[in-house]
């Protein structure tokens, strides 16, 4: 496990790769999710808006953030399901 940077929240998840790792984190704001990416070193490399299919994620509940998960699709494990998050575009 990588050394998360100080200015990265202490919930982040890592999703490390072959090419570059990244930190991600997950917040709900009103009927959407507000999922940020951070390089390793700390650097915010997006911060969007996403829905998620289908309904049923608890941010309350243990979550795993897992491949693929982008700028613009993220993906998340919770108790055996398999959450896809979509950018929302307004």
């Amino acid at each position: 496990m990588k050394n998360k940077p100080q200015n990265i929240s202490n919930k982040a998840q890592i999703i490390e790769g072959i090419g570059a790792s990244s930190w991600f984190t997950i917040v709900k704001e009103k009927n959407y999710f507000r999922i940020e990416r951070f390089s390793i070193k700390g650097e915010k490399e997006c911060s969007n808006r996403f829905k998620v299919k289908p309904d049923g994620f608890e941010i309350n509940k243990p979550y795993r953030f897992t491949y693929l998960s982008h700028c613009q699709e993220c993906t998340i494990l919770q108790e055996k399901k398999t959450y896809k998050f979509y950018k929302y575009e307004s």
